[in-house]
């Protein structure tokens, strides 16, 4: 995460090259013409779980987050929700015998704060588990923003509109819903770890936004 601040100490390293950053936070000067945003990936044991999840309509929570409290977007999104709402299920620790990998799998969206940094590893896991995920940052580019369209398959919400979380999701149809989801499911493929890569995995997929930046960059000395 010391990406961002490392390369702005060397003004031809931040101007000359494109940086791929989990960071990508335009208000600490990611540029989206130049630089790529990588998804943040957390696997807790080296090696990818199982994918996927029940149906829309066994999908028995509208929206659920589990995290530690860290930066000011999460400490308003427990402070309005958190023990509020049981449509809403917002934890700072889950209770004993509640699986994490379970609720994301039961739940039909998925709340992606911010924390300290604007990127996060549950939007990945929200897209693992085909639960449609749910935004909520200031200045974050999603990955591969530049090909995929996060809007068909994400809901953005902001920062200020934390308390009207439930009202967003409800207005959400049915059928819109499950088109969502459904998306998710086709754009997983894109987030997936794989040794050796594979064709349009996240590998791929950060290759090929280096290469469409490749002719946004004009090499010059900055020291000069």
């Amino acid at each position: 995460m010391q990406g961002p601040k490392t390369s702005s100490f060397v003004p031809s390293l931040f101007h000359n090259s494109i940086r791929v950053l989990c960071n990508a936070n335009t208000s600490e000067g990611f540029k989206p013409s130049k630089d790529a945003s990588l998804p943040e990936i957390n696997l807790f044991t080296g090696e990818m779980t199982s994918l996927g999840g029940p149906s829309p309509s066994k999908r028995t929570t509208l929206a659920f987050f589990a995290g530690r409290l860290h930066g000011h977007i999460r400490s308003l999104l427990l402070k309005r929700w958190k023990n509020n709402d049981t449509d809403i299920q917002v934890y700072e620790t889950l209770p004993r015998g509640v699986s994490y990998i379970e609720m994301l799998r039961n739940s039909k969206f998925c709340l992606c704060p911010s924390g300290y940094e604007v990127a996060s590893p549950r939007v990945v896991e929200a897209i693992y588990a085909e639960c449609v995920p749910v935004l909520i940052s200031d200045g974050y580019i999603p990955p591969f923003s530049d090909v995929l369209n996060w809007k068909a398959f994400s809901v953005e919400i902001k920062v200020k509109d934390i308390p009207r979380i439930k009202e967003i999701l409800m207005g959400i149809s049915s059928s819109h819903y499950v088109r969502m989801q459904r998306r998710v499911k086709m754009a997983q493929r894109h987030f997936v770890v794989n040794d050796p890569p594979k064709r349009y995995d996240v590998f791929h997929m950060t290759l090929h936004s280096l290469w469409l930046r490749r002719l946004n960059i004009r090499v010059a000395d900055y020291y000069s």
